[in-house]
């Protein structure tokens, strides 16, 4: 046929104007031989152009009349007659080619969209049933199938149905299709069904009858004997039947799948038998099943087989699952269960999941069965399996904001709608978002987005998933806030007893604390309340999601009413997305922190600034130290102003281990532990040393001013020599002094000690500020001798006294505080003892080995679990610098690396050097850098020091938290505890002890 160039060119405008994007090609379909009967037709090019891809409707429609067996004309002459029927059928060609596929292989089935015209008129199982009716096999099951899914389609694509009631219709039609494939099954094995009773529970979506277009179907199976049937032959019987029903669902034809029949769900999985009697489900629900399988039975339904033996099945476990939320490991189960969700998923999909993905259906979901098990076990509303159903009876009751459940059920309804249309295209399995161009405008235009439609469906999904994202997180914690404030006459608002029972479920020991904190913070009508009403939903949930919700949400409201009444505090927290986060992993970490932030509440200014998590350096703080010292009026104010400011550098120290360990939704946790532990390590000595110089500063001033008689100097030993003290690490030193030029020696001597009992008196001082005790015990002939001496009198001593140990000590020697050139002085004897210039005979080294194994006999308290001592246990913190501190004896006098007072610099100098190979340094540093995470987290969860892990759960818990195991896996860490160490002693075993 040939067309005149105006003409054409005045179609091919049209063409494209009504949505076609390969208008030359749907020139040509147009103008074929299939649709000659009405090609001039007006309402054929509109109704096209109305579909979701008009060129796919197109070819559909062409494949389709050609395949009419005797002409197109019936089906033409109805299409451009019968409004209803021309939007379906051409809606559905238009947004399903998998459809197109099935009516070019079927072409008569068109009529079954004539079957329901009525907008109000919508099938149920019954209807589906007597369409299935007349398939004698498989085969013709599956293409009966297809047949009503078509018509299921067409009335969702063209609006008739929404997207709630096309779910349900699709499970209805899979509850039909069960109740025809287990017949089949009965039909080929007539002895099998006589023997037993078999029930069909569904599972999942087809349970909750919100089905996708392409599912697994989650099923679950109970038997029991048939009357006068041995129960196991009868199970035997009740398992062909269930297989049999199984594959003939599942298996793949030319006619497709209908869809795989998936029994996982079932007591035990996989692995657990597919067919179970009721009392052996029941006794397994009773002693074995997680938390999760309740929550998948809150969709449980009986829809095939015997409907009094599925009744029984319900009526037993369903006050299991009314009980669930009581259970120890509720919360524990619950965030487990969302973390690997997430974790799951292919990073690769992570932006596209439309089911898992953050701000996906599994939150809502997730959410709303988490809400109905807190809240269903005293209020029977709430009861039901399907999504929207139970959404709208938590706003009903109360337990979500109408405003939240509104849209909340927008977003869940445009989400699932945009996954029914995504599946539809070429019926198959999947939740992702497609990539392609005209998938996504195909896809838009399914959507009604017809002005530029990927940009609008961009736009519209992002702003839905955001709207669930934001009430994801809300949703648990804003009805708690409803239930301690003043709201509007009318409003419904959650039950003290129901706000106790969701803060229980959320892991609060002490609910009804939890709800006088709250009431007291966030009620009335002032600015301040409002403002906490903002907040407190978010820091709820990060509270809930710590070790010890409690004590977070105690120590914010200490915080908030020492500084409700500034002006900036709720400011920072409300406008600094961060400080608002930090501090909450601050407050629910342990005591440590929020004992330090509650003795100076101002320091909260810290979590908000960029810069205020970074610790600051000795060079930084001794200057603001001695001028704080310099200021004050007599010695105890001068070290008061010096504790201060060690106190609020602890602070800044621990809150950064803290956020940093456990991570933000903004940074992620920090990866490597090695790094958390030197830069504690650093700042924590370094705030000592400058405290110390401080205390130095006030004993002098008190009595001689600004100069002492006698040259002064505190060197430091052991890991405060070594930076790499703890949170509640003494600090070990040596005082060392040397006459001024006319000075004499007692005098000096006299001024000496009288500067060292009054710094350690200050220090010693009774405070609210966490102690800072002096231990100079490795001090030449330690506690017997002077604490002071002169620098000739430690040559005197060490060139004529000195033993093994004392050597050894002195490689952590370091210059802390007090005169720079006498502690040079004294580092550079130091050295002559550290690095012997021949390194140490065997005689040495045999003495060294017998000190460590009498120190191991000795030292190790009485009942200390030696696996789990984290400084004198097996291949804890002693083992690994022992054996260190050896190979800088016996070589650092040709390897120059060696000669440092860091533990983790010696160990790699000595690999790098070849003294020891790169298996067995990793072995050693891994062993000591998670001894000195497990000290740190013991001192910041307890508040006081202990080379123990803690016997108490929920510390346990939060040290774990700390060291970045998840809820749940406290064994798990204390199992890797020993795990390491057991490796690293081996090391020691062969390295230090030459075994």
């Amino acid at each position: 046929m040939t067309t005149a160039p105006g003409r054409r060119s005045s179609t091919f405008t049209r063409l494209l104007r009504h949505g076609f994007t390969d208008a030359s090609a749907a020139e040509r379909l147009l103008d074929g031989p299939a649709l000659a009967p009405v090609r001039s037709h007006p309402v054929l090019l509109d109704a096209l152009g109305a579909t979701a891809d008009p060129d796919l409707a197109l070819r559909g429609l062409v494949r389709l009349a050609e395949a009419q067996s005797e002409g197109p004309q019936e089906l033409l002459s109805t299409l451009v007659t019968a409004k209803p029927l021309r939007d379906r059928l051409l809606g559905v060609l238009g947004a399903s080619e998998a459809l197109a596929d099935h009516l070019a292989r079927h072409p008569l089935d068109w009529r079954a969209l004539v079957t329901y015209e009525a907008a109000d008129l919508h099938p149920g199982v019954a209807d589906f049933e007597r369409d299935l009716a007349a398939a004698g096999d498989p085969v013709s099951l599956r293409v009966a199938y297809r047949r009503c899914l078509l018509s299921i389609a067409a009335r969702d694509v063209c609006g008739t149905t929404d997207v709630a009631q096309a779910a349900a219709e699709l499970a209805d039609l899979a509850t039909a299709t069960l109740r025809a494939a287990l017949g089949l099954a009965r039909a080929a094995a007539p002895e099998d069904a006589a023997r037993c009773r078999l029930a069909v529970i569904a599972m999942g979506k087809c349970g909750g009858q919100e089905l996708n277009y392409v599912s697994d179907v989650d099923v679950i199976f109970v038997a029991e004997a048939a009357d006068g049937a041995d129960e196991h032959d009868a199970l035997q019987a009740a398992t062909r039947l269930a297989s049999h029903m199984m594959r003939i669902c599942s298996e793949t034809t030319v006619e497709g799948t209908i869809w795989p029949v998936d029994a996982n769900l079932r007591p035990e999985g996989r692995n657990g038998p597919l067919v179970r009697t009721l009392s052996s489900h029941v006794a397994y629900y009773q002693r074995w099943a997680k938390t999760w399988e309740f929550q998948a039975l809150l969709k449980a339904r009986p829809v095939a087989g015997d409907p009094e033996l599925g009744a029984a099945y319900l009526d037993a476990l369903a006050p299991m699952v009314w009980q669930a939320a009581e259970r120890d490991n509720f919360v524990t189960d619950v965030q487990e269960m969302r973390r690997r969700v997430v974790d799951n998923i292919p990073r690769a999909h992570l932006d596209r999941e439309l089911k898992l993905g953050p701000g996906g259906l599994r939150d809502v979901e997730f959410a709303v069965q988490l809400l109905q098990l807190v809240h269903g076990r005293s209020d029977g509303t709430l009861r039901s399996g399907t999504t929207l159903s139970a959404l709208a009876s938590l706003a009903a009751g109360g337990y979500v904001g109408r405003s939240d459940a509104a849209q909340l059920d927008a977003a869940y309804r445009f989400l699932r709608t945009m996954e029914h249309r995504i599946q539809l295209h070429r019926l198959r399995r999947t939740h992702l978002v497609p990539e392609a161009e005209e998938d996504l405008r195909r896809l838009g235009r399914s959507l009604g987005l017809r002005t530029d439609p990927v940009a609008e469906l961009n736009r519209e999904w992002k702003r839905h998933a955001s709207v669930v994202r934001r009430l994801h997180e809300k949703l648990f914690y804003r009805p708690l806030l409803d239930a301690v404030a003043q709201l509007a006459p009318g409003e419904i608002r959650l039950s003290p007893e129901a706000a106790g029972q969701r803060l229980e479920a959320l892991g609060y020991a002490d609910p009804a604390a939890a709800l006088r904190h709250l009431e007291a913070l966030a009620s009335g009508v002032s600015r301040k309340a409002a403002i906490q009403r903002t907040l407190l939903p978010v820091l709820l949930g990060w509270f809930a999601d710590s070790a010890d919700p409690d004590a977070g949400l105690l120590g914010f409201r200490k915080v908030s009413d020492a500084l409700g009444t500034t002006p900036w505090y709720l400011r920072l927290l409300r406008d600094e997305g961060a400080a608002a986060e930090n501090l909450a992993r601050v407050l629910s970490a342990g005591r440590l922190a929020p004992d330090l932030l509650l003795r100076a509440p101002e320091a909260v200014a810290i979590l908000g600034a960029p810069e205020g998590l970074e610790p600051r350096g000795r060079d930084h703080l001794e200057p603001e130290v001695l001028a704080a010292v310099g200021r004050a009026d007599t010695p105890e104010q001068a070290v008061a102003a010096a504790r201060g400011v060690r106190r609020r550098e602890l602070f800044r120290t621990a809150a950064a281990d803290i956020i940093a360990s456990y991570g933000t939704e903004e940074a992620p946790a920090h990866p490597d532990a090695g790094a958390l532990v030197d830069q504690v390590g650093r700042a924590v000595t370094d705030l000592n040393a400058a405290t110390i110089a401080g205390a130095l500063r006030a004993a002098v001033r008190a009595e001689w001013g600004d100069t002492l008689p006698t040259r002064f100097a505190v060197i430091g030993m052991g890991r405060f020599g070594g930076r790499e003290q703890g949170y509640g690490s003494d600090a070990d030193v040596l005082f060392v002094h040397e006459p001024r030029d006319g000075v004499g020696e007692q005098e000096a001597a006299r001024a000496a000690n009288r500067v060292v009992a009054e710094m350690r008196r200050l220090l010693q001082l009774p405070t609210t500020d966490p102690p800072l005790p002096i231990d100079a015990d490795l001090r030449p002939e330690g506690r017997s001798g002077p604490l002071v001496r002169t620098l000739r009198s430690y040559e005197a001593y060490y060139r004529r006294w000195s033993l093994g140990w004392e050597s050894q000590a002195l490689l952590r020697a370091e210059p802390m505080a007090g005169d720079l050139d006498l502690g040079r002085r004294f580092i550079e004897l130091a050295d002559r003892l550290r690095y012997p210039a021949k390194g140490l005979d065997e005689a040495a080294v045999r003495e060294i080995r017998r000190l460590k194994a009498r120190m191991e006999n000795e030292r190790l308290p009485r009942g200390a679990d030696p696996t789990l001592h984290t400084k004198l246990g097996r291949g804890g913190l002693s083992d690994v610098e022992w054996t260190v501190q050896l190979l800088q004896l016996r070589h650092a006098h040709e390897v120059p690396g060696l000669r440092t007072t860091r533990t983790r610099e010696a160990l790699a100098a000595a690999r790098e050097a070849g003294l020891i190979g790169e298996p067995d340094a990793r072995t050693l540093d891994e062993a000591w850098v998670l001894a000195s995470r497990v000290r740190n987290g013991v001192m910041l969860v307890r508040g006081r020091a202990g080379d123990m892990f803690p016997a108490d759960a929920r510390e346990l818990a939060a040290v774990g938290r700390y060291l970045g195991y998840g809820p749940g896996h406290a064994g798990e860490m204390v199992d890797d505890y020993r795990r390491t160490t057991r490796r690293a002693r081996a090391v020691v075993e062969r390295l230090f002890y030459g075994a």
